[in-house]
């Protein structure tokens, strides 16, 4: 989808030859001499038009206005939440019109914030998946441009930051709305490689034999029930100078998960493609780096695999090695995202991290606590966890700091190994962090749970995209001409 900002007046707007023309209103309307102010100010008298969120009124064919349709809207202010159904209202409105190319004209103007709002809720709201349906409805909506009178060249990179992203969002949509049959882990593997295509990136891609070499006990015991073969994928953003040191990103890549021998319930199962939205984050936001080439680097690891029961798979009270040494009992076999990512997470280690950030749809319990709004935020480093905290306030893509008391990993201890992987139900979502906490002492780590944040059900079933929003405003603010080497943790809450 292209994005673009215009430096319009909205009379000037009149004529640009459109589909649709949608004119936004702040809260206080202040009509001009033009005749859509004069109709506007006749529609607002006549109760057919609120300056409200969500309000609108759809016109068709007006005199003087080249734009096939036109629709007046109303946002209070220009944050998010006002936005959002300001977005929605106008999309129910044209969502039948065959809308391909949109001018939004902001009578207040843009801010940073706005604009990408903007832009990503109408990407929202117009996205189709297509890939597995033999007869589509592909999308209508290809062009937005975003017009204000005296539009600043400030504004422009904020348009940019919003297409990336959108591009990255929707990539990640994809991958994770794909059926797990047409997103196995060497499919997975194939788009890493397609994105080492462009400029400053770079694909590696491991199998089975190169993983047992590096002693990923933990990962393979995921793996041994499943057909399909794993891929441990390594992409790397070289944007920055060669001395600097990356930001790590993981992102969890079950591509299905049964729960293994520990078998989840039938009902809902399907959902479980999703088991891989960490993953699509990561290979969304390396779409996103591919397209704004900022200054800094970045690795992303995505251990790839399903998680079958077999004759082979690994049965509830096994005992495994993790890649660090440390040895693992396997109490819930459902429970196995934590174990493919520990691994990724000893492995990062050897590129002597700035930050190494994990993403995962990793417990139903944080679907219980933060439902279906924010994402849960745990780091052992409070600056890294403020930064992440802010990128997600300043994009909408919201998350929250969640606690890591050491107490809460007593439940972990076993008699038969140095961990378990589970803890029990109370405060399971942070049992799961404690779990991982253990496997990132060596730098500043953050764990981002996605569980109730990656995808929606019922009627709205579909990825999200999240967090690639959040990702990629994270790492804008980490682009400095010369950024530091690791930084010592200084979280109160250390492993």
């Amino acid at each position: 989808m292209n994005v673009q900002l215009l430096d319009r007046t909205l009379d000037k707007c009149f004529s640009e030859n459109v589909d649709a023309l949608v004119v936004m209103y702040g809260l206080e309307f202040k009509p001009g001499k033009d005749p859509l102010s004069q109709l506007v100010q006749e529609a607002i008298r006549k109760g057919d038009f609120e300056v409200k969120p969500g309000k609108v009124l759809q016109l068709y064919g007006v005199p003087g206005i080249k734009a096939r349709r036109v629709v007046l809207c109303s946002a209070m202010t220009l944050h998010r939440g006002d936005l959002a159904p300001a977005v929605s209202g106008v999309w129910s409105a044209l969502r039948e019109a065959k809308v391909e190319r949109m001018v939004w004209h902001a009578v207040d103007g843009w801010d940073d914030a706005s604009l990408y709002s903007v832009a990503t809720l109408l990407a929202e709201q117009s996205y189709v998946y297509t890939t597995t349906l033999s007869s589509p409805k592909t999308r209508s909506l290809s062009s937005i441009s975003l017009s204000m009178q005296g539009a600043s060249a400030d504004l422009q990179a904020s348009v940019a930051r919003a297409q990336a992203c959108i591009a990255g969002i929707e990539l990640a949509k994809e991958w994770a709305n794909r059926p797990s049959n047409h997103a196995t882990p060497t499919m997975l593997a194939g788009v890493a490689q397609k994105l080492a295509k462009h400029k400053n990136i770079q694909c590696e891609v491991l199998g089975p034999k190169e993983v047992a070499k590096l002693k990923m006990g933990a990962f393979l015991s995921v793996a041994k029930g499943a057909v399909e073969p794993l891929r441990f994928i390594v992409l790397r953003y070289n944007g920055g100078p060669a001395k600097q040191a990356p930001v790590v990103l993981i992102g969890k890549g079950i591509t299905f998960d049964t729960g293994g021998i520990s078998l989840k319930p039938g009902e809902g199962m399907d959902e479980m493609k999703y088991d891989m939205g960490g993953a699509a984050s990561v290979l969304g936001t390396f779409e996103a780096l591919a397209r704004l080439q900022p200054r800094l680097n970045v690795v992303g690891l995505i251990p790839a695999t399903e998680n079958m029961p077999d004759g082979q798979a690994t049965k509830p009270g096994d005992v495994v090695t993790s890649m660090s040494g440390q040895t693992i009992e396997i109490l819930n076999t459902d429970a196995e995202g934590r174990l493919v990512l520990c691994d990724a997470m000893t492995y990062a280690e050897r590129f002597k991290p700035r930050a190494v950030v994990d993403i995962a749809t990793l417990t139903g319990a944080c679907v219980i606590a933060l439902g279906h709004v924010r994402s849960g935020l745990y780091a052992n480093d409070d600056p890294l966890g403020q930064a992440l905290l802010n990128a997600g306030e300043s994009c909408g893509d919201l998350c929250w700091r969640m606690p890591l008391d050491e107490a809460y990993a007593e439940g972990l201890k076993t008699k038969f190994a140095d961990v378990a992987n589970v803890a029990g139900r109370p405060g399971g979502s942070i049992t799961a962090a404690k779990f991982l906490q253990r496997f990132g002492r060596e730098y500043a780590w953050a764990h981002l749970d996605i569980a109730g944040t990656a995808w929606r059900s019922g009627a709205a079933k579909g990825a999200t995209g999240r967090p690639v929003g959040l990702l990629v405003h994270y790492l804008l603010q980490e682009q400095l001409p010369d950024l530091p080497a690791p930084r010592k943790r200084t979280s109160r809450t250390r492993a």
